[in-house]
């Protein structure tokens, strides 16, 4: 479990979304510097929320006419 800070839990109070969902959900929506500024916090802060938290950042290519598909398991 994560100790979280007092400004992670105002975002999470902002945002009313637990850091662990509203995390990835905000990085495919808006990427890194969006989100920063979006949440009024640092590139770097946010780096380091998605370490703590061990959420993985990853980059794809995708051809035209293909799909990416991503699966939550439990």
């Amino acid at each position: 479990m994560v100790r979280k800070t007092r400004l992670m839990r105002q975002v999470e109070e902002k945002y009313k979304r637990p850091l662990e969902r509203l995390l990835p959900e905000k990085y495919n929506e808006k990427g890194l510097p969006g989100m920063a500024e979006e949440m009024g916090i640092s590139k770097g802060t946010l780096w380091y929320w998605l370490l703590k938290f061990n959420i993985k950042v990853e980059r794809r290519a995708i051809a035209p006419g293909e799909e990416l598909e991503v699966r939550r398991t439990a």
